[in-house]
């Protein structure tokens, strides 16, 4: 039989609870010691502030171990209530203290695991002590907190700090119903993760009633009867009923500093790779100790229970002879914010800046399931990796489905040494209820491969305004558009885009732009292939408003609701409002929320409203800018099951109003009229236009129809009035008669005679050379079905359209003609 190891362990949780346990499975004969100052040895700390807001109804449920079952279970000697105050190395024994009866006894050990965690910051502010401001790392904490809320049901609290405490508790007291302020130093919240992908956040927290307040710090506290008064950076200041600080923890070493164990850069314990300090028989695992990270090697402090958890079982492997290393932290982590997830593995971009390691980015925003499938919504998605050989340094993701899947398959993929051409190849799961063919991490590989490959360029929305000899291309539709584009982009609609190119200069380097990412690529790969020099904005137009946080931009913020900006002033009481529409966009990316939205409002009289509701997270300002752009109100926005629900009302149209440059050679034309005359000019002025380079669309409606009409229309079905119209209406363009001097036909046979010696294009052959120049030929729908003629009686290459279509060309050119 071996010797038998006396093993003391200080601190339980994560670290200190998983190395007891693994030393007892390692050897039944070794005596196990624990010492814990608090109540309790193991217990479910990050569950702490959903036991407050009652997601977690029962508080045993967060008790993962007792001493008691510790002790009956394993055969470990549990002192709870017992603080340890010294490490005397030379005598290997540790000085604890019954913190009940203040006696001190020594315990000798030949092995010391320390698991002393991290304690929260607490800055000297004046007032910082008061009763009515707390904390949150333990389970009293929590039942102090739970205790105010409970019993005096407050109305208002402030959270100071945006981590993972600061968040989960503005949404525990928000699901209590107290109005909660969040009060944050930094200009984001959940400050490891780049700003951009915590601006959904922002608009999160606004969206739920959250009062946000970023770049400001708390400066003094005073006592006001039952409440406190807060003083704020900014010379505000706030009453409130209580004060959760929620500003980081710090590593509790002085034990360990005491003793002469070493520290590392960053504050925390110094260990090597077996979890053991710079004496051999004291070993630290968990909050309190230095790691490294697994990319670059940095220090770190990594405050998580998966590491702390790995690293106690690591050091009882090592006590007992077994060679196990811990691997350094990805600092893989998930945070909830009300509807939405945000995880992130490695590195942040601005630690990679801040390190100066050399990286590539892109952004992705796809769907976290097939978007056909109902409940699919969109993941912002962040991927940083190398410039060279695409290894993955970090990844970020934002959204309400799906994250902590793709994070963790970056997380495992980054721990396998892969590159971003591997992620392409990975087979993973697929359902319609669970993910797509391409998956996002599939995706993300896609983009950045085209990146490295060559076959995009890439430019970023840090790296703008362009410069000199470069031109912002926006080649979204104009519903799109309305909801806000980039100062001074030119506005080609990808689809247009091939009959238009002779409007964008060679000379200069184009930025070109769409939603997300896809068409802007798609447009990139055409316009490179003609001859332009062409880079692609990650992210697009989404990435943008992330970027520099719009929806908090704009001026009419202070007039809002939840944060999200509007046109005017929302309505008195939205609840009276009764919808004449109600929409169901969830599913739908960008545009579909927003063209549904449009086409829903154009059906509407002024003062009626239409209610939507949109999984889309870029849902929220895109709706309250295209109602800032068109005119319409914006009622009321609020959070509804993991979607956000829009109540517009129809307003007086209002001109679009953009930052685009005009499109000088969009022309627009309405043929309402019959006429052989009016006709031939119509087609002319428009051939005219086409060779000049415009794009023209011509809008038939009413009697102009006819000109679009067969000779000899095959058999269609039509009843009685429309077979009426049919036959007293021409029938195409021979059949047309002149305005004036017709004559029974005599006329009309005297022009065209003279047009045959003038050798003037007949209108037959007016509108074929029209139709293969490019010129659209819509035909106006409801016109149609009101004078019954069907789309087989029409001419090749007609469209149906309507008023919207005809709308949306219109304004998208400076030149509208009415014949």
């Amino acid at each position: 039989m071996s010797e038998r190891k006396r093993i003391v362990i200080v601190g339980g949780v994560a670290g200190g609870a998983s190395a007891a346990a693994r030393a007892r499975r390692l050897d039944e004969n070794a005596e196990i010691i624990m010492f814990e100052r608090g109540e309790y040895i193991s217990f479910a700390n990050c569950g702490l502030p959903y036991h407050i807001g009652g997601a977690i109804p029962k508080r045993d449920s967060l008790l993962v171990q007792t001493p008691e079952r510790m002790a009956w279970r394993f055969g470990i000697d549990v002192r709870v209530n017992t603080e340890v105050i010294k490490i005397d190395r030379q005598r290997k024994e540790v000085i604890s203290r019954d913190k009940k009866s203040g006696s001190e006894q020594a315990t000798p050990y030949d092995y010391l695991i320390l698991s002393p965690g991290a304690e929260p910051i607490k800055p000297a502010i004046p007032g910082i002590d008061h009763p009515r401001v707390f904390t949150l790392r333990n389970i009293p904490d929590m039942d102090a907190i739970k205790k105010v809320v409970d019993n005096e049901q407050p109305q208002h609290a402030v959270v100071v700090g945006g981590g993972y405490i600061g968040l989960e508790m503005a949404e525990a007291l928000h699901e209590r119903k107290i109005r909660v302020t969040l009060v944050e130093l930094a200009d984001q919240v959940f400050n490891v993760i780049d700003r951009e992908m915590a601006t959904p956040l922002h608009r999160q927290l606004r969206l739920h009633g959250v009062d946000l307040r970023l770049g400001v710090s708390l400066t003094n506290i005073t006592g006001e009867g039952n409440g406190l008064k807060l003083d704020l950076s900014d010379n505000q200041s706030i009453n409130t009923a209580l004060v959760i600080m929620a500003i980081g923890v710090r590593p509790e070493t002085k034990l360990a500093e005491n003793a002469g164990l070493n520290l590392g850069p960053r504050g925390g314990i110094a260990v090597n790779e077996h979890m053991q300090t710079n004496d051999p028989a004291i070993y630290a695992v968990g909050d309190a100790v230095e790691v490294k990270s697994f990319i670059a090697g940095l220090d770190s402090l990594i405050p998580l229970a998966g590491p702390a958890n790995r690293q106690g079982r690591i050091a009882a492997d090592n006590i007992f002879g077994r060679n196990s290393v811990y691997k350094n932290t990805q600092g893989t982590a998930i945070c909830k914010v009300f509807d939405l997830s945000v995880g992130m593995v490695g590195l942040s971009e601005k630690l990679l800046k801040k390190q100066k390691i050399a990286y590539e980015k892109v952004y992705t925003h796809p769907q976290s399931h097939a978007g056909y499938y109902p409940g699919a919504a969109a993941i912002r998605l962040k991927l940083l990796f190398d410039p060279t050989d695409g290894k993955i340094l970090g990844a970020q993701a934002v959204g309400s489905d799906g994250v902590d899947k793709r994070i963790d398959v970056l997380a495992v993929a980054q721990r396998a040494g892969m590159t971003v051409y591997e992620l392409q190849d990975l087979e993973l799961s697929y359902a319609p209820p669970y993910g797509s063919a391409k998956d996002p991490v599939n995706y993300a590989g896609f983009v950045a491969s085209n990146a490295l490959n060559g076959d995009v360029q890439l430019a970023h929305v840090d790296q703008l305004p362009p410069g000199k000899n470069q031109i912002l291309l926006d080649v979204r539709t104009l519903p799109e558009v309305q909801t806000g584009t980039i100062e001074g982009a030119m506005v080609i609609p990808l689809d247009e885009l091939r009959g238009r190119l002779d409007e964008l200069p060679k000379g200069k380097e184009l930025i070109v732009f769409c939603k997300v990412g896809l068409r802007g690529y798609i447009a990139c790969r055409l316009l490179s292939q003609r001859g332009y020099r062409c880079r692609n904005l990650s992210g697009g137009y989404t990435t943008y408003q992330d970027f520099f946080d719009l929806a908090a931009a704009e001026p009419e913020a202070p007039a809002s609701i939840c944060g999200a900006p509007v046109c005017t002033h929302p309505a008195a009481d939205s609840t009276q409002i009764k919808p004449d529409q109600t929409i169901d966009a969830r599913g739908l990316q960008c545009p579909g929320p927003i063209v549904q939205l449009k086409n829903a409002v154009d059906s509407l009289q002024v003062g009626q409203a239409v209610s939507i509701i949109a999984s889309d997270p870029g849902f929220p300002p895109d709706v309250a800018a295209w109602c800032q752009s068109t005119g319409n109100q914006l009622a009321d926005i609020k959070p509804e099951q993991g979607a956000v629900r829009a109540l517009i009302i129809k307003s007086e149209a209002k001109a679009l109003s953009t930052n685009m440059q005009p499109l000088s050679k969009n022309k627009t034309i309405v043929v309402f009229s019959g006429d052989f005359d009016k006709v031939m000019a119509a087609f002319i002025i428009a051939s005219g236009a086409a060779a000049m380079g415009s794009h023209v669309t011509l809008f038939f409606t009413f009697w102009g129809l006819n000109a679009l009409r067969k000779d000899n229309p095959p058999p269609v079905s039509k009843n009685l009035i429309e077979k009426m119209f049919g036959f007293m209406m021409p029938r195409g363009a021979r059949k047309l008669t002149l305005s004036k001097m017709n004559m029974g036909g005599m006329g009309l046979t005297m022009i065209k005679g003279i047009m045959n010696k003038k050798n003037v294009t007949p209108l037959e052959e007016l509108i074929e050379n029209a139709r293969k120049s490019g010129v659209r030929l819509v035909a106006c729908s409801m016109s149609m079905d009101l004078m019954g003629i069907k789309k087989d009686e029409m001419i090749d290459g007609v469209e149906e359209g309507g008023v919207a279509l005809y709308l949306q060309n219109a304004e998208q050119g400076n030149v509208n003609l009415f014949i």
